[in-house]
């Protein structure tokens, strides 16, 4: 009787400069400039990226978006520490509480793979990435007694990271609370991790409250035939999707890319959802570019794609204003209005 063939070994995420080096991803004479960027950013990167990396293509977008770089430890004087005023809008651990009607929930800072660019990069990845029991009941507690939350926006980190039997009963705690009716998800996990949307996550996702997925996708390069197999289960469980992407200089900054990745979403029955400006986070300035050029780019889209296939450009104001439409009526130089109507002078002076 012959042994029955082992089980291939799932493939680990690399996490160190070592880990870069050794995968044949960047060179060794960077090891020890990469190895300090590690130590004050987390760096993770899955089997899934790691094979859409072309190492040979110093312009490659995966490439830039997920492998750390010398030029994140040069902070630009206009960065901030926490660029979108989460801490400010902060009654309880884990709440975000910006806009009357829907709150941020936080409940891990893990991520499946992080992105050099993340306006929480000071934050995730810790040793404090899971919110803790007590803090997690606070929270809940706090939606319970404000009824003006109509959504609660589940984000991170990377929801889609907590164990799934831990997901299911937060999402079914959100949906026992009356007056929340829409839970949103946001998540890198359909195009980071794939294997991971399987049928223990989707029954997890599974409530009777409307529950929409906010899928992070920045090039139509990650949209992997593995990544749309994801998304395919995920709408064929009736779990509409959105798509979250980030303007960033050398990776889609252009209006091919641009269009080609908004098409390829709504290929996969996702809506575009917001275009964001890049934010100001510590030792992310050859990552952005001007708005004015960003505005530019987006006039592009216009006759180019589809209705359907059109993103909304947004900045998220520093200081935590919230969400501006970068559209003509809202900028003005480098004048920005928040939703309740106040100018803010951008980059902060």
């Amino acid at each position: 009787m012959t042994n029955p063939r082992p089980l291939p070994q799932r493939r680990r995420t690399l996490r160190t400069a070592a880990d870069l080096v050794q995968a044949g991803l960047v060179e060794a004479p960077r090891l020890e400039a990469l190895q300090a960027v590690a130590e004050r950013y987390a760096v993770a990167i899955t089997p899934a990226l790691t094979d859409l990396m072309d190492a040979t293509d110093p312009a490659d977008p995966i490439a830039r978006q997920f492998l750390p770089d010398e030029r994140e430890l040069v902070t630009s004087p206009e960065e901030l520490a926490d660029p979108i005023g989460d801490e400010v809008w902060s009654p309880v651990k884990g709440i975000v509480h910006r806009y009357p009607d829907r709150v941020l929930l936080t409940p891990i800072l893990h991520c499946p793979v992080y992105c050099r660019f993340c306006f929480r990069r000071e934050k995730v990845g810790g040793e404090e990435a899971v919110l803790a029991e007590a803090d997690l009941t606070a929270a809940l507690d706090y939606i319970r007694a404000h009824d003006k939350v109509w959504e609660v926006i589940l984000t991170g980190g990377d929801p889609l990271m907590l164990p799934a039997a831990k997901l299911k009963s937060l999402i079914g705690a959100i949906e026992d609370i009356p007056h929340v009716q829409v839970i949103r998800i946001h998540s890198r996990v359909p195009v980071g991790d794939p294997e991971r949307v399987g049928p223990t996550l989707l029954d997890a996702l599974t409530t009777s409250k409307a529950l929409w997925l906010a899928v992070h996708c920045n090039h139509p390069k990650e949209l992997s035939p593995a990544a749309e197999a994801a998304l395919s289960r995920l709408s064929g469980a009736g779990i509409p999707l959105l798509g979250q992407s980030v303007l960033l200089k050398g990776v889609n900054d252009d209006p091919e890319t641009l269009a080609e990745l908004m098409k390829a979403l709504v290929r996969n029955r996702v809506k575009p959802y917001y275009l964001h400006h890049p934010d100001l986070a510590p030792g992310t300035g050859h990552f952005r570019l001007s708005i004015q050029e960003g505005q530019a780019l987006v006039a592009g889209l216009r006759g180019r794609i589809s209705g359907l296939c059109q993103p909304t450009y947004v900045l998220d104001i520093p200081g935590g204003h919230g969400k501006s439409p970068l559209a003509k009526g809202y900028v003005e130089g480098v004048t920005v209005t928040d939703w309740q109507g106040r100018p803010h002078t951008y980059p902060p002076q």
